[in-house]
Protein backbone atom coordinates (compact mmCIF):
# COMPACT_ATOMS: atom_id res chain seq x y z
CA UNK A 1 0.00 0.00 0.00
CA UNK A 2 2.85 2.39 0.83
CA UNK A 3 4.42 1.95 -2.61
CA UNK A 4 1.13 2.68 -4.40
CA UNK A 5 0.46 5.70 -2.15
CA UNK A 6 3.85 7.24 -2.96
CA UNK A 7 3.57 6.34 -6.65
CA UNK A 8 0.07 7.78 -6.87
CA UNK A 9 1.05 11.02 -5.13
CA UNK A 10 4.18 11.61 -7.23
CA UNK A 11 2.36 10.79 -10.47
CA UNK A 12 -0.53 13.12 -9.63
CA UNK A 13 1.80 16.04 -8.87
CA UNK A 14 3.47 15.62 -12.25
CA UNK A 15 0.05 15.53 -13.92
CA UNK A 16 -1.38 18.56 -12.09
CA UNK A 17 1.58 20.74 -13.12
CA UNK A 18 0.58 20.27 -16.75
CA UNK A 19 -3.20 20.49 -16.31
CA UNK A 20 -3.68 23.15 -13.59
CA UNK A 21 -4.45 26.00 -16.06
CA UNK A 22 -7.49 24.13 -17.41
CA UNK A 23 -8.68 23.48 -13.85
CA UNK A 24 -8.58 27.25 -13.20
CA UNK A 25 -10.65 27.91 -16.34
CA UNK A 26 -13.09 25.13 -15.46
CA UNK A 27 -13.77 26.54 -11.99
CA UNK A 28 -14.35 30.06 -13.32
CA UNK A 29 -16.70 28.79 -16.04
CA UNK A 30 -18.66 26.83 -13.43
CA UNK A 31 -19.07 29.98 -11.35
CA UNK A 32 -19.82 32.56 -14.03
CA UNK A 33 -23.53 33.39 -14.28
CA UNK A 34 -24.19 31.69 -10.93
CA UNK A 35 -27.95 31.76 -10.22
CA UNK A 36 -28.55 34.27 -13.01
CA UNK A 37 -31.31 33.75 -15.57
CA UNK A 38 -30.30 32.58 -19.04
CA UNK A 39 -29.64 35.53 -21.32
CA UNK A 40 -28.25 37.61 -18.44
CA UNK A 41 -25.14 35.57 -17.75
CA UNK A 42 -21.61 36.86 -18.44
CA UNK A 43 -19.34 34.88 -20.75
CA UNK A 44 -15.88 36.06 -19.74
CA UNK A 45 -14.49 32.55 -20.21
CA UNK A 46 -15.85 30.70 -23.28
CA UNK A 47 -13.74 27.57 -23.40
CA UNK A 48 -10.40 26.02 -22.43
CA UNK A 49 -8.18 27.89 -24.91
CA UNK A 50 -10.07 31.19 -24.70
CA UNK A 51 -10.14 30.99 -20.90
CA UNK A 52 -6.41 30.35 -20.61
CA UNK A 53 -5.60 33.21 -23.00
CA UNK A 54 -7.91 35.66 -21.16
CA UNK A 55 -6.42 34.83 -17.75
CA UNK A 56 -2.79 34.92 -18.94
CA UNK A 57 -3.38 38.21 -20.78
CA UNK A 58 -4.92 39.89 -17.72
CA UNK A 59 -3.24 38.13 -14.80
CA UNK A 60 -0.10 36.55 -16.22
CA UNK A 61 1.19 33.03 -15.57
CA UNK A 62 0.74 33.61 -11.86
CA UNK A 63 -3.00 33.97 -12.42
CA UNK A 64 -3.40 30.76 -14.41
CA UNK A 65 -1.31 28.84 -11.84
CA UNK A 66 -3.01 30.37 -8.81
CA UNK A 67 -3.32 27.75 -6.04
CA UNK A 68 -0.82 25.30 -7.56
CA UNK A 69 0.94 24.61 -4.23
CA UNK A 70 -2.37 23.76 -2.57
CA UNK A 71 -3.23 21.56 -5.56
CA UNK A 72 -0.04 19.53 -5.00
CA UNK A 73 -0.96 18.78 -1.39
CA UNK A 74 -4.51 17.87 -2.36
CA UNK A 75 -3.37 15.58 -5.19
CA UNK A 76 -0.89 13.77 -2.94
CA UNK A 77 -3.65 13.06 -0.42
CA UNK A 78 -6.38 12.24 -2.94
CA UNK A 79 -4.47 10.12 -5.44
CA UNK A 80 -2.21 8.63 -2.81
CA UNK A 81 -5.33 7.31 -1.07
CA UNK A 82 -7.15 6.45 -4.29
CA UNK A 83 -4.29 4.41 -5.75
CA UNK A 84 -2.86 3.33 -2.41
CA UNK A 85 -6.04 1.86 -0.91
CA UNK A 86 -7.58 0.41 -4.09
CA UNK A 87 -5.67 -2.87 -4.40
CA UNK A 88 -5.40 -3.54 -0.62
CA UNK A 89 -9.21 -3.20 -0.46
CA UNK A 90 -9.97 -5.08 -3.68
CA UNK A 91 -7.81 -8.17 -3.14
CA UNK A 92 -9.13 -9.34 0.27
CA UNK A 93 -12.72 -8.50 -0.67
CA UNK A 94 -12.44 -10.44 -3.95
CA UNK A 95 -10.81 -13.36 -2.15
CA UNK A 96 -13.55 -13.33 0.51
CA UNK A 97 -16.36 -13.44 -2.07
CA UNK A 98 -14.84 -15.44 -4.94
CA UNK A 99 -12.07 -17.35 -3.15
CA UNK A 100 -9.45 -16.00 -5.56
CA UNK A 101 -8.00 -12.48 -5.33
CA UNK A 102 -7.09 -12.41 -9.05
CA UNK A 103 -10.76 -12.64 -10.11
CA UNK A 104 -11.98 -9.41 -11.71
CA UNK A 105 -15.44 -8.25 -10.59
CA UNK A 106 -16.78 -4.95 -11.95
CA UNK A 107 -19.00 -4.45 -8.88
CA UNK A 108 -16.16 -4.98 -6.39
CA UNK A 109 -13.77 -2.88 -8.48
CA UNK A 110 -16.25 0.03 -8.59
CA UNK A 111 -16.97 -0.27 -4.86
CA UNK A 112 -13.26 -0.25 -3.95
CA UNK A 113 -12.58 2.59 -6.38
CA UNK A 114 -15.38 4.68 -4.88
CA UNK A 115 -14.38 3.86 -1.29
CA UNK A 116 -10.72 4.74 -1.80
CA UNK A 117 -11.78 7.97 -3.55
CA UNK A 118 -14.11 8.96 -0.71
CA UNK A 119 -11.29 8.48 1.83
CA UNK A 120 -8.99 10.69 -0.26
CA UNK A 121 -11.68 13.34 -0.75
CA UNK A 122 -12.40 13.53 2.97
CA UNK A 123 -8.70 13.91 3.81
CA UNK A 124 -8.10 16.52 1.12
CA UNK A 125 -11.34 18.52 1.37
CA UNK A 126 -9.96 21.58 3.24
CA UNK A 127 -7.16 21.89 0.68
CA UNK A 128 -9.56 21.65 -2.25
CA UNK A 129 -11.74 24.28 -0.59
CA UNK A 130 -8.89 26.80 -0.42
CA UNK A 131 -7.64 25.81 -3.88
CA UNK A 132 -11.07 26.50 -5.40
CA UNK A 133 -11.24 29.92 -3.77
CA UNK A 134 -7.70 30.81 -4.81
CA UNK A 135 -8.40 29.85 -8.42
CA UNK A 136 -11.75 31.62 -8.60
CA UNK A 137 -10.30 34.93 -7.43
CA UNK A 138 -9.62 37.47 -10.17
CA UNK A 139 -8.90 41.20 -9.78
CA UNK A 140 -9.81 41.72 -13.47
CA UNK A 141 -12.76 39.50 -14.43
CA UNK A 142 -14.35 38.26 -11.18
CA UNK A 143 -16.97 35.50 -11.25
CA UNK A 144 -18.85 34.14 -8.24
CA UNK A 145 -17.94 35.10 -4.69
CA UNK A 146 -14.43 36.51 -4.39
CA UNK A 147 -12.07 35.44 -1.60
CA UNK A 148 -8.78 37.28 -1.36
CA UNK A 149 -6.25 34.86 0.16
CA UNK A 150 -2.49 35.28 -0.06
CA UNK A 151 -1.83 31.55 0.03
CA UNK A 152 -2.98 28.25 1.53
CA UNK A 153 -2.12 29.15 5.12
CA UNK A 154 -3.72 32.58 4.91
CA UNK A 155 -6.85 31.00 3.41
CA UNK A 156 -7.13 28.34 6.10
CA UNK A 157 -6.48 30.91 8.81
CA UNK A 158 -9.20 33.25 7.53
CA UNK A 159 -11.71 30.42 7.17
CA UNK A 160 -10.94 29.03 10.63
CA UNK A 161 -11.21 32.45 12.29
CA UNK A 162 -14.50 33.21 10.55
CA UNK A 163 -16.21 29.83 10.53
CA UNK A 164 -14.27 27.46 12.77
CA UNK A 165 -13.34 23.88 11.90
CA UNK A 166 -16.74 23.38 10.24
CA UNK A 167 -15.88 26.07 7.72
CA UNK A 168 -12.80 24.13 6.59
CA UNK A 169 -15.01 21.15 5.81
CA UNK A 170 -17.73 23.10 4.02
CA UNK A 171 -18.92 21.15 0.98
CA UNK A 172 -17.25 17.90 2.02
CA UNK A 173 -20.38 15.90 1.16
CA UNK A 174 -20.25 17.16 -2.43
CA UNK A 175 -16.53 16.38 -2.59
CA UNK A 176 -17.10 12.82 -1.41
CA UNK A 177 -19.94 12.27 -3.89
CA UNK A 178 -17.94 13.78 -6.74
CA UNK A 179 -14.74 11.88 -6.01
CA UNK A 180 -16.58 8.67 -5.16
CA UNK A 181 -18.35 8.75 -8.53
CA UNK A 182 -15.14 9.56 -10.41
CA UNK A 183 -13.07 6.99 -8.55
CA UNK A 184 -15.72 4.29 -8.94
CA UNK A 185 -15.13 4.34 -12.70
CA UNK A 186 -11.52 5.55 -13.07
CA UNK A 187 -9.50 2.47 -12.11
CA UNK A 188 -12.13 -0.12 -13.16
CA UNK A 189 -12.46 1.42 -16.66
CA UNK A 190 -8.67 1.75 -16.91
CA UNK A 191 -8.09 -1.94 -16.16
CA UNK A 192 -11.15 -2.97 -18.21
CA UNK A 193 -9.87 -1.04 -21.24
CA UNK A 194 -6.37 -2.42 -20.67
CA UNK A 195 -7.60 -6.04 -20.67
CA UNK A 196 -9.77 -5.51 -23.76
CA UNK A 197 -6.97 -3.82 -25.70
CA UNK A 198 -4.60 -6.68 -24.90
CA UNK A 199 -7.19 -9.35 -25.69
CA UNK A 200 -8.82 -7.93 -28.82
CA UNK A 201 -6.16 -5.67 -30.37
CA UNK A 202 -3.10 -7.59 -29.27
CA UNK A 203 -1.48 -4.60 -27.56
CA UNK A 204 1.48 -5.39 -25.33
CA UNK A 205 2.37 -4.01 -21.92
CA UNK A 206 4.02 -0.62 -22.36
CA UNK A 207 3.49 3.15 -22.71
CA UNK A 208 1.10 2.86 -25.70
CA UNK A 209 -1.22 0.51 -23.79
CA UNK A 210 -1.09 2.68 -20.67
CA UNK A 211 -1.82 5.86 -22.66
CA UNK A 212 -4.79 4.42 -24.57
CA UNK A 213 -6.34 2.83 -21.48
CA UNK A 214 -5.90 6.07 -19.54
CA UNK A 215 -7.59 8.10 -22.29
CA UNK A 216 -10.65 5.84 -22.22
CA UNK A 217 -10.75 6.07 -18.42
CA UNK A 218 -10.38 9.88 -18.45
CA UNK A 219 -13.31 10.43 -20.81
CA UNK A 220 -15.64 8.21 -18.77
CA UNK A 221 -14.55 9.89 -15.53
CA UNK A 222 -15.25 13.37 -16.90
CA UNK A 223 -18.77 12.44 -18.08
CA UNK A 224 -19.67 10.88 -14.73
CA UNK A 225 -17.95 13.38 -12.43
CA UNK A 226 -18.68 16.78 -13.98
CA UNK A 227 -22.18 17.52 -12.56
CA UNK A 228 -21.18 16.89 -8.91
CA UNK A 229 -17.92 18.75 -9.65
CA UNK A 230 -19.91 21.86 -10.63
CA UNK A 231 -22.01 21.59 -7.47
CA UNK A 232 -18.87 21.17 -5.37
CA UNK A 233 -17.21 24.26 -6.89
CA UNK A 234 -20.25 26.36 -6.00
CA UNK A 235 -20.57 24.97 -2.48
CA UNK A 236 -16.87 25.52 -1.80
CA UNK A 237 -16.88 29.05 -3.15
CA UNK A 238 -20.07 30.33 -1.49
CA UNK A 239 -20.16 32.84 1.33
CA UNK A 240 -22.69 32.30 4.10
CA UNK A 241 -25.49 29.89 3.27
CA UNK A 242 -26.40 30.56 -0.34
CA UNK A 243 -26.92 26.80 -0.63
CA UNK A 244 -28.03 24.48 2.15
CA UNK A 245 -26.39 21.41 0.68
CA UNK A 246 -25.78 19.32 -2.42
CA UNK A 247 -29.41 18.88 -3.49
CA UNK A 248 -30.36 22.48 -2.70
CA UNK A 249 -27.49 23.68 -4.89
CA UNK A 250 -28.45 21.23 -7.66
CA UNK A 251 -32.12 22.26 -7.73
CA UNK A 252 -31.39 26.01 -7.52
CA UNK A 253 -28.84 25.78 -10.32
CA UNK A 254 -31.10 23.82 -12.68
CA UNK A 255 -34.22 25.86 -11.85
CA UNK A 256 -32.49 29.20 -12.46
CA UNK A 257 -29.97 28.44 -15.19
CA UNK A 258 -31.35 25.32 -16.88
CA UNK A 259 -30.27 21.67 -16.85
CA UNK A 260 -27.08 22.14 -18.85
CA UNK A 261 -25.76 24.60 -16.25
CA UNK A 262 -24.42 21.58 -14.33
CA UNK A 263 -22.23 20.90 -17.38
CA UNK A 264 -20.71 24.39 -17.46
CA UNK A 265 -16.97 24.14 -17.97
CA UNK A 266 -17.16 20.58 -19.37
CA UNK A 267 -14.63 21.18 -22.17
CA UNK A 268 -11.90 22.67 -19.93
CA UNK A 269 -12.65 19.88 -17.46
CA UNK A 270 -12.15 17.31 -20.23
CA UNK A 271 -9.02 19.19 -21.36
CA UNK A 272 -7.74 18.88 -17.81
CA UNK A 273 -8.88 15.41 -16.87
CA UNK A 274 -7.81 13.58 -20.03
CA UNK A 275 -4.11 14.50 -19.80
CA UNK A 276 -4.33 14.37 -15.99
CA UNK A 277 -5.69 10.81 -16.04
CA UNK A 278 -3.25 9.75 -18.74
CA UNK A 279 -0.28 11.23 -16.87
CA UNK A 280 -1.42 10.03 -13.44
CA UNK A 281 -2.11 6.42 -14.40
CA UNK A 282 0.81 6.13 -16.83
CA UNK A 283 3.25 7.76 -14.41
CA UNK A 284 1.87 5.63 -11.58
CA UNK A 285 2.73 2.49 -13.57
CA UNK A 286 6.27 3.73 -14.19
CA UNK A 287 6.74 5.10 -10.65
CA UNK A 288 5.50 1.82 -9.20
CA UNK A 289 8.08 -0.08 -11.25
CA UNK A 290 10.83 2.32 -10.20
CA UNK A 291 9.98 2.11 -6.49
CA UNK A 292 9.70 -1.67 -6.69
CA UNK A 293 13.15 -1.83 -8.32
CA UNK A 294 14.54 0.30 -5.48
CA UNK A 295 12.93 -2.01 -2.93
CA UNK A 296 14.52 -5.02 -4.62
CA UNK A 297 17.93 -3.36 -4.32
CA UNK A 298 17.54 -2.05 -0.76
CA UNK A 299 15.32 -4.58 1.02
CA UNK A 300 16.33 -8.23 1.44
CA UNK A 301 14.09 -10.85 -0.25
CA UNK A 302 12.64 -11.98 3.11
CA UNK A 303 11.41 -8.45 3.90
CA UNK A 304 9.82 -8.19 0.45
CA UNK A 305 8.07 -11.55 0.86
CA UNK A 306 6.65 -10.39 4.20
CA UNK A 307 5.50 -7.11 2.63
CA UNK A 308 3.79 -8.96 -0.23
CA UNK A 309 1.90 -11.18 2.25
CA UNK A 310 0.66 -8.11 4.15
CA UNK A 311 -0.63 -6.58 0.90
Amino acid sequence: MGTAFIAGGIAACGAVTATHPFETVKIRMQLQGELQDKGHQPHHYRGPIHGVSVIVRNEGLRGIYRGIGTAYIYQILLNGCRLGFYEPMRKPLTKLIFGNETTQSLGINMFCGASSGVIGAAMGSPFFLVKTRLQSYSPFLPVGTQHKYKNLFDGMSQIYKGEGVGGLYRGISAAMIRTGMGSSVQLPTYFFAKRRLVRHLGMEEGPALHLTSSAVSGFVVCCVMHPPDTIMSRLYNQNGNLYNGVFDCLTKTIRTEGFFAIYKGFLPHLSRILPHTILTLSLAEQTNKFIRSLELRILPPVALDTQEKKL
